[in-house]
């Protein structure tokens, strides 16, 4: 019986894998020469190799980064996926209008970028004109769960990325780690997420969970300050969470 209970334990953890190769194409988006030098600089301590590699993304797929940010990802994927690919870069209308600066860093990311289109309608309304190889985002999913979203807009919001990925398609969700909280009440003052309230959620909406890369993990984190505070910006603890659409 002992036996059993710890086997369950162990199905119903996280699956950690190992570090990732990073193939020739990603190295080669990592090198372009077009990204800006002060966001390759950050490449190393964001393992952003080991991340797209954990994500499968490959030439010629079809990606979202999904909440945009700065644009940083938005510019090794472009590369990545090359001509035969394209990149859906959104940015939503409510972070434009929190922060005007989020529009000029959208158009200056995607600029001179024939394979990628940006996109900023709201959260409710965005979609993408076709079916998609993967869909990023990086230290958003807990702004789903921001005052300003009414109740359940997370949830829906998540079934919307399964329904814009083909079966088989990935779903890729990095941020920051937060004590058990599983009302989702951290977000709002912290900017962090329970990791463990976030997969319930995110499987909720269709999708398998497909393993964890922890190159973002950091045990000396307490999860009790802000992300932005001094003392742990930069260094905190963060779960990469691989989630896949059933073929």
């Amino acid at each position: 019986m002992k036996r059993l209970f710890a086997v369950m334990l162990l199905a119903a953890a996280p699956v950690a894998l190992a570090a990732q190769t990073v193939t020739p194409a990603i190295k080669s988006a990592l090198a372009d020469p077009a990204r800006p030098a002060d966001q390759k600089a950050r490449d190393e301590a964001r393992h952003a190799g080991e991340i797209l590699a954990f994500a499968r993304i490959k030439p010629g797929d079809k990606v979202a980064d999904f909440i945009m940010g700065g644009g940083y990802w938005t510019r090794i994927l472009s590369p990545l996926v090359g001509p035969k690919g394209h990149v859906y870069a959104y940015q939503p209308k409510e972070f434009i209008d929190f922060r005007a600066a989020y529009a000029d860093e959208q158009k200056a990311a995607v600029a001179g970028r024939a394979n990628v289109t940006a996109s900023s309608d709201p959260l409710a309304s965005f979609a993408f004109p076709e079916k998609l190889d993967a869909i990023i985002t990086v230290q958003n999913y807990h702004d789903l769960h921001l005052k300003a979203a009414p109740p359940g807009a997370a949830l829906a919001i998540t079934k919307k990325l399964y329904d814009a990925l083909k079966p088989g398609g990935t779903l890729l969700v990095v941020d920051h780690v937060a004590n058990a909280d599983p009302g989702f009440a951290v977000p709002q003052t912290l900017h962090r997420v329970d990791p463990a309230a976030a997969r319930a959620e995110i499987e909720k909406a269709g999708f398998q969970f497909d393993g964890e890369l922890p190159v973002l993990r950091n045990p000396a984190d307490p999860h009790t300050a802000s992300v932005f505070d001094p003392s742990i910006r930069g260094k905190t603890d963060q779960f990469v969470y691989r989630f896949r659409k059933p073929a």
